[in-house]
């Protein structure tokens, strides 16, 4: 045993080494990108028709044996058709993750502060928003009509673009710096199950755009007048006007990389 032990050792190359760590690190970020998700329920599903079939080739069951055969041969085409979207997403992910790790667009406090005033005046009057800040990962090909404006993002002009009879309010806006790029603009919502029943359209688009990129999301409920912030795909809800400008703050503040 030792003999066959030491051989085997000898026998492995460092090359194999690095091969099962790349492949471990990848099939662990797998598991932790599905964690939670519809998608590791499909996984469990395809692992129980795997086990079927060595069941069915084990007990010579020829005709379950053969339909199974003939789907798991097309297995990665099956794959890649029922998770485009998910894959799509861990691709962007892993390339911002990696090449733009800590890139913020905004340098100062001044548009921080208009937002702020801005978000406490709707709460107040019970006006629904949706704002979104771009960060690494650009929306173009995520956005649905919207009307591309540019325009400095005061309190006084945002607040035109969300009252009930402006023909843009039921969009979101999306400032990049301290510009008004789009307005009136649509976008994905979130196909999470576990998301509350409570929270409507708005609320699943603010969750929806910051799943699949790495915006910040804000949002007041025109129902309740509460201000949230959405960052990947999780909501902080009920903030004040302190830690509303405190949590904006924090994620969009800083220089080119923040990680220096």
């Amino acid at each position: 045993m030792r003999e066959l032990l030491n051989y085997t050792i000898d026998f492995i190359r460092w090359e194999d080494l690095l091969d099962i760590a790349i492949v471990s690190f990848i099939i662990y970020r797998i598991l932790l990108f599905i964690k939670g998700t519809r998608s590791a329920q499909i996984i469990i599903g395809f692992i129980f028709l795997f086990i079927l079939y060595e069941i069915s080739s084990f007990l010579g069951l020829v005709t379950l044996n053969w339909i199974l055969n003939n789907f798991l041969s097309s297995i990665f085409v099956i794959i890649v058709v029922i998770f485009q979207h998910d894959i799509r997403l861990a691709l962007s992910n892993f390339g911002k993750d990696i090449f733009l790790k800590g890139t913020i667009q905004f340098t100062d406090t001044k548009i921080i502060d208009e937002v702020v005033k801005l978000a406490v005046t709707l709460s107040f009057k019970k006006i629904g928003a949706l704002i979104v800040f771009p960060r690494a990962t650009g929306l173009k090909n995520l956005i649905e009509i919207g009307k591309e404006l540019d325009a400095f993002a005061s309190k006084e002009l945002l607040e035109s673009l969300f009252i009930n009879k402006s023909p843009l309010h039921d969009g979101a806006v999306v400032i990049v710096n301290d510009r008004i790029k789009y307005a009136g603009c649509f976008l994905p919502l979130s196909i999470n199950p576990d998301i509350s029943k409570q929270l409507g359209t708005r609320h699943r688009a603010a969750i929806g755009i910051t799943e699949q990129t790495d915006a910040i999301s804000l949002i007041v409920s025109e129902e309740t007048g509460n201000i949230s912030v959405g960052i990947n795909g999780k909501l902080t809800r009920n903030l004040d006007a302190d830690s509303l400008k405190k949590v904006l703050t924090n994620l969009l503040i800083g220089t080119k990389d923040k990680s220096k």
